[in-house]
């Protein structure tokens, strides 16, 4: 006879036996979606708590459903037509007819209002989606959850990608999980960085938090933080209880792993010698060959995505993915145990070379912010790939670290670009790629303000240069000890080899960001012995080289010279608004030398201005942005003279006592603080639009700054665009609306407003 849904029970939710850590956004997400939409799916990897969300949500929407909330575990399920079978045994539901057990379960369900939860779908995702399918089509009043690692393809489904934990909650699964077998364990200041770092390599996963945490019977916090480099043979051991796919996270993987395809299990263990993320390309590049054809890969990685294993993320960029630790070190154990990964790493080492060799070559020109955001987006590539490089005999290290003397000077990279360079430069290369090592490291110590340390590499390039006959070497390693002398102080030196080194540069044809900043250094001399014009033309000749190629990052140290000259001359206007101009490019690249300089110079003026709480507030911040570069003002005479005379200026204005308590909050201010603050950024209302415009977004940003007065150039820097990019605008503006003047544009956006 048929059956009937289990008579007197209002669903079979399991009773938590664990505290729920976090994910109150999640829980409200999810019982939104479940409001909105009849069929919601929780993705997410193995043990990143798609269950526990699942369950918390639907205790707290239970109330919503007539019927109950029901629970059905498909995890120890491997024949997929027994699917229906195992639901209708959850719900209780007994039919010994003929009858199919899809059309028993529509018919038990029909006219009742019931929340199901599918658990664990991903290996019988195929079975699932059809009696899912079938269900909400025969059963007007049911609601289904779902949690897989990949999606179920039915139409009118909503995806929610269960992320791993943030910081804070992480830290606190992991205190509470402790606490369990280590009465008393608290997450405080003397063990803070010890337990974020172990969540950290924990991807945040909640499953790989709480086997960690119980290993704290055996292990002492610093035991098991220099024990996670391998981190499944720490956590071996894992829970008794439960579904044996989770008792370990090694279980939870293999799991994942054994679910993909040959392609996508492959593509994984290739994958895994990237670090961070990487895009599409990389992955081509890097992960073909062998068999796996080009164009397959695209195909492998949404594989990999549908089924939670790589994550995708969206960037300004494109698209990235990336691995959670403990997937990546999975599939790395997987490219040793293949014996492929000394052929994969050297794959990515080579693309990364020819990466950084592709963006070295683009810094000149008008890309150099997308350089900026694009290199940061490699950063850990890079490191990895400059780790490999290092492993070895051979040159690479030396070529890479060099030729990435762009992101190390040009972005605030100094410290970690010293580091590798060093370590270059200590190697036994030769020729060429050495001497390029030593100037690049010698730039970047000058910029620290190690001068012996420069000068004896810069000294050794040039030795070498002049006995090879390599002109190139030559020329950069004698710009370059010019300007350990122009921080030393002895200026007739310094002059005499930026002349030498310009010439060099003229001869060979040389244009690029190293020519702009030989004249802007010399410029900058021409100041310290108050020759202003010729540090004017120095500048204006440099900025025009800058326009014309789109080149911003020189050109904003030119900025900064005219600044300074405004500021001697005591044009304090101008020289202010050429300050936070350069102050303005220089965020752009987070170029912290660029960026104290333009915060100096604008406390400098300040001062002048009679305005001592700012004067004093900004010194203070420079105090602080210092110490992450090097010698303040380099340790020079000559830089660090008006810093002296700005200081004795404020505190003569303010008095010792409240000079120090300003200086204090300004050192205490975060960068960003302190950048908007130097800038005076505050946000500007939007501008009232009467009627539709023809103008794009950018083309009406550039409206709106021709109706402030500003001209190109200073669109460009306010912008951050190229100067032909902001003419460029201008025209189309003008043939848009039919103007003919500038003056008409910003009549037509001063009457938009009123």
């Amino acid at each position: 006879m048929g059956g009937s849904l289990s008579p007197g029970r209002k669903g079979n939710l399991p009773a938590d036996t664990t505290s729920f850590v976090g994910r109150r956004t999640d829980v409200s997400e999810v019982r939104r979606l479940l409001s909105e939409s009849r069929l919601v799916t929780l993705t997410g990897v193995g043990g990143v708590g798609k269950t526990r969300l699942a369950l918390k949500a639907a205790a707290e929407t239970s109330r919503a459903f007539r019927d109950g909330v029901w629970f059905v575990e498909l995890g120890g399920v491997t024949d997929p037509e027994l699917v229906v079978h195992t639901v209708l045994e959850q719900l209780g539901v007994h039919d010994d007819t003929v009858r199919q057990h899809r059309t028993v379960l529509i018919e038990q369900l029909r006219d009742r209002h019931v929340l199901m939860i599918l658990d664990n779908c991903e290996h019988v995702v195929e079975a699932t989606a059809g009696l899912v399918d079938a269900l909400l089509r025969g059963v007007p009043g049911l609601r289904v959850l779902i949690t897989s690692r990949e999606r179920l393809g039915v139409d009118g489904e909503h995806l929610w990608q269960v992320a791993p934990l943030p910081q804070d909650p992480a830290l606190t699964l992991f205190a509470e999980r402790a606490a369990a077998v280590e009465p008393g364990f608290v997450v405080g200041a003397h063990n803070h960085g010890t337990v974020t770092q172990i969540c950290t390599l924990l991807g945040g996963i909640p499953l790989a938090i709480e086997l960690a945490a119980v290993r704290l019977r055996v292990l002492t916090l610093e035991h098991l933080l220099s024990r996670l480099d391998d981190t499944f043979r720490v956590l071996q051991d894992g829970k008794r209880g439960g579904d044996p796919r989770h008792q370990t996270l090694q279980a939870a993987v293999d799991w994942s792993f054994h679910l993909c395809t040959r392609a996508e299990q492959i593509l994984w263990a290739r994958a895994s010698v990237f670090s961070g993320t990487f895009d599409l390309e990389a992955a081509e590049r890097v992960c073909s060959g062998d068999s796996v054809a080009v164009e397959a890969i695209m195909h492998s990685l949404a594989g990999l995505v549908d089924k939670s294993v790589v994550i995708a993320e969206q960037h300004p960029a494109g698209t990235r993915f990336r691995l959670l630790e403990p997937l990546r070190q999975y599939g790395l154990e997987k490219l040793r145990g293949a014996g492929r990964e000394r052929v994969m790493r050297e794959r990515h080492r080579d693309h990364f070379i020819e990466w950084a060799e592709g963006r070295e070559k683009e810094w000149f020109g008008p890309v150099q912010p997308q350089i900026f955001s694009r290199t940061r987006l490699e950063h850990q590539n890079l490191r990895s790939a400059l780790d490999f490089c290092f492993a070895d005999d051979g040159d690479h290290c030396v070529h890479l670290a060099a030729t990435l003397w762009f992101y190390w000077a040009g972005c605030g990279m100094l410290g970690e670009g010293r580091h590798w360079l060093d370590r270059a430069v200590a190697r036994p290369a030769t020729g060429p790629i050495r001497a390029k090592a030593l100037w690049v490291n010698g730039y970047v110590a000058t910029l620290q303000g190690d001068i012996p340390a420069s000068t004896r590499m810069l000294e050794e390039c040039r030795k070498y240069a002049v006995e090879a006959g390599d002109a190139p070497a030559l020329a950069y390693s004698t710009h370059r000890l010019a300007c350990t002398h122009l921080i030393g102080d002895d200026l007739a030196l310094a002059d005499s080899l930026f002349e030498e080194a310009m010439n060099l540069y003229r001869v060979q044809g040389t244009v690029n960001s190293h020519t702009m900043l030989a004249g802007i250094e010399l410029a900058i001399s021409a100041t310290f012995q108050h020759d202003f014009a010729a540090a004017e033309r120095l500048c204006v000749e440099a900025k025009t080289v800058g326009e014309q190629h789109g080149e911003l990052w020189a050109q904003a140290y030119a900025i900064y010279v005219l600044a300074l000259c405004a500021w001697v001359s005591g044009d304090f206007t101008r020289a202010d608004q050429l300050g936070r101009e350069c102050l303005r490019i220089k965020r752009t690249f987070h170029d912290l030398l660029g960026i104290v300089l333009a915060i100096e110079v604008l406390a400098w003026i300040a001062a002048s201005q009679g305005n001592a709480v700012r004067a004093a507030t900004l010194l203070g911040a420079t105090t602080e942005i210092w110490q992450s570069v090097g010698y303040p003002m380099f340790g020079s005479r000559y830089f660090g003279a008006p810093h002296g005379e700005c200081e004795s200026r404020t505190i003569a204005a303010l008095g010792e006592q409240e000079f120090r308590a300003v200086f204090r909050k300004g050192m205490d201010l975060e960068l960003d603080d302190v950048i908007a603050l130097a800038i005076g950024d505050q946000p500007e209302p939007e501008p009232v639009i009467i009627a539709a415009t023809p103008l794009t977004k950018r083309e009406q940003q550039v409206a709106d700054l021709i109706a402030g007065g500003l001209t190109n150039k200073e669109i460009a820097a306010r912008l951050v665009i190229a100067r032909r990019t902001a003419e460029g605008h201008v025209e189309r503006i003008l043939q848009k609306l039919g103007f003919t003047s500038r003056a008409q544009i910003a009549t037509w956006v001063t009457e938009r407003r009123n």
